[in-house]
């Protein structure tokens, strides 16, 4: 049954994906606005069928605070990236560049503000990062970032990336902190399993903190569902 869920689920997300992708190129000619409705279409599309085609649901635990903060979210599926356009309100989400250069979807997503990183670039990818997220900030978006870097899989707790210290040093925002469990339903291979999905918003850690005080709190906050923690 998992894999004829996982199958429906592909035969409708891939395809409707691109329709809401061919809609935002008349949508941004018209303005940011109407952009930012097809986005969140889309997600809001992709959130559906994750419930009633998958059989995953999401429970949270505490709510995200309104207006600029730093979101550290834990990755271990592609589920939260999608996600996280639903637990803040216009995010900017900071994801390897791989995404953002796709054919016209990686347009869509930077029109929206999706900051690409290449992870092999070093020192200069952070710096274009930290330009972006600058410029986010200012407008009055939060930023999301998955500062382990790359989806790991459930049950593995591995260092924070330097980019996540840098960026909190230089924004100066507070950091929401978020856990969540979805690799036990949503692992790399195709097959999806049906169940729940437990997103914990830990407590907002305040801005001005020494780095290695604030990775070891976000580090923990972050792992806080993990049978290690």
């Amino acid at each position: 049954m998992s894999l004829l869920r996982s199958l429906l689920f592909s035969l409708l997300f891939y395809p409707g994906t691109l329709v809401y992708v061919l809609a935002a190129f008349p949508a941004a000619a018209i303005g940011t606005g109407p952009l930012r409705a097809v986005v969140h279409g889309w997600s809001a599309y992709h959130h559906v069928l994750v419930r009633w085609v998958l059989g995953i649901r999401f429970v949270f635990e505490g709510r995200i605070p309104q207006g600029p903060h730093l979101i550290a979210i834990k990755h271990q599926a592609m589920v939260e990236t999608v996600e996280a356009l639903r637990m803040a309100d216009t995010p900017v989400v900071v994801m390897k560049r791989e995404l953002t250069v796709i054919p016209l979807f990686g347009w869509v997503t930077r029109s929206y503000g999706v900051i690409g990183v290449d992870r092999e670039a070093g020192a200069s990818a952070l710096r274009e990062m930290m330009v972006r997220a600058k410029e986010a900030v200012a407008s009055g978006r939060p930023v999301v970032i998955f500062p382990e870097g790359t989806r790991v899989p459930a049950g593995q707790t591995p260092p924070l990336r330097a980019g996540f210290a840098g960026l909190y040093r230089m924004l100066g925002l507070p950091v929401v902190p978020v856990a969540l469990d979805s690799g036990r339903l949503w692992g790399r291979g195709f097959i999806k399993r049906p169940g729940t999905i437990r997103v914990v918003v830990g407590e907002t850690i305040p801005p001005g903190l020494k780095r290695d005080e604030v990775e070891a709190r976000v580090h923990a906050a972050i792992n806080a569902l993990e049978p290690s923690s």
